[in-house]
């Protein structure tokens, strides 16, 4: 018997998806294993990145169910949080100081 999984991983070039047929007992890292096969080795670090289902980080040693996205998470660039107040601080008037 055999579960449908979908690997997807995230590039600077784009998001990249492949669909895979799997042994009900496959775990993440089959199915990341698998995955690179078709992908490619460069496309990401496929040892290291982080792995999960629907956003939620998983460990690889978990056992995905029959229609699960798998996703290949890539390190941010920027936190999103420092980029909105570098955003904000940016955006508003400067005040004048008060002269004494």
């Amino acid at each position: 018997m055999y579960k449908r999984c979908t690997v997807a991983c995230d590039t600077h070039g784009g998001v990249l998806v492949c669909e895979l047929e799997l042994p009900q007992q496959a775990t993440i890292a089959d199915a990341l294993r698998a995955a690179r096969l078709r992908l490619g080795a460069n496309v990401t670090d496929w040892e290291r990145a982080p792995a999960g289902i629907y956003g939620q980080v998983y460990p690889r040693e978990h056992v995905p169910t029959d229609g699960d996205r798998i996703e290949v998470y890539r390190p941010l660039s920027v936190d999103p949080r420092a980029r909105r107040r570098a955003r904000a601080a940016a955006s508003q008037p400067r005040r004048r100081s008060a002269r004494r």
